[in-house]
């Protein structure tokens, strides 16, 4: 038995070292995203409240035909730190859905205008529906989606602006995209950008590069709206930190200055 351990032992390491490799390719596939400067990244980022008040209308017009927010209610969009939108200007955002609510006195659901207090409203009543429209791919809820793909952010805004024709020898089936960004390079997502599809209230110019910006800097924040409290309460602990550290030092030397 113990001759045997040695080579148990090798042959576990060999299928560790394997899917290892294995897992690494896969990643490979994928062209690496290139870094933005965002102006939440850092130890002292903050939101930019433009951009996610125009990240927030790209989503709206733009992506919610197929994907979610079901971590977001529309009160949130007035919550400091985020787009920070008047209470009015939340109860007519929140006034263009309508929800099924009830039962009522007799028994029966109705439906009603969503108030802010109302989740933003599901594209499909479940995931089959979701699936039999958009031909069997289930386009994923984005509330958590620049924490639950690798590379953030960074990688949102590079797949969303990464679509290209796909290079000599790479066949695509119908309903498959080539996207260098997405591993294995096809997506079944068509390219959701188009120059000029939205037309901002604030003038800016509605460039594909721009609407993919600020899309994903909204989605950064549906996925951490707290970061500017959880950055700036860091900033406080570390200033009392310093001072107390500072405050100890003088102390220990007064002390030690009487014993001698």
């Amino acid at each position: 038995m113990i001759g045997r351990t040695p080579t148990l032992l090798a042959a576990w390491l060999l299928l560790v070292g394997l899917a290892a490799q294995s897992t690494a390719n896969a990643a490979g596939d994928a062209k690496h995203p290139q870094a933005v400067d965002w102006s939440f990244g850092g130890p002292f980022g903050t939101y930019d409240r433009s951009a996610l008040r125009r990240g927030f209308q790209v989503y709206k017009e733009v992506c919610a035909s197929c994907h979610g927010l079901n971590q977001i209610a529309f009160r949130n969009l007035a919550q400091p730190g985020g787009p920070e939108f008047s209470e009015a200007e939340v109860k007519a955002i929140a006034a263009e859905y309508e929800v099924t609510d009830g039962p009522d006195d007799y028994g029966d659901m109705f439906e009603r205008p969503a108030l802010p207090k109302d989740r933003l409203i599901e594209p499909y009543p479940n995931q089959k529906a979701a699936r039999a429209a958009n031909g069997g791919s289930y386009p994923p809820d984005l509330s958590l989606i620049t924490k639950a793909r690798s590379g953030g952010p960074d990688y949102i805004h590079a797949l969303l602006t990464g679509y290209e024709d796909a290079p000599e020898g790479v066949e695509m089936r119908a309903g498959l995209y080539y996207n260098p960004y997405m591993p294995g390079g096809k997506i079944a997502m068509p390219a959701p950008l188009l120059e000029d599809l939205v037309e901002y209230g604030d003038g800016t110019s509605a460039t594909v590069e721009q609407m993919s910006l600020d899309v994903t800097h909204f989605l950064n924040w549906t996925a951490e709206p707290e970061l500017e409290a959880r950055k700036k309460t860091g900033t406080m602990v570390l200033i009392y930190l310093t001072i107390f550290a500072g405050l100890l030092y003088f102390s220990m030397r007064r002390i030690w200055a009487d014993q001698h």
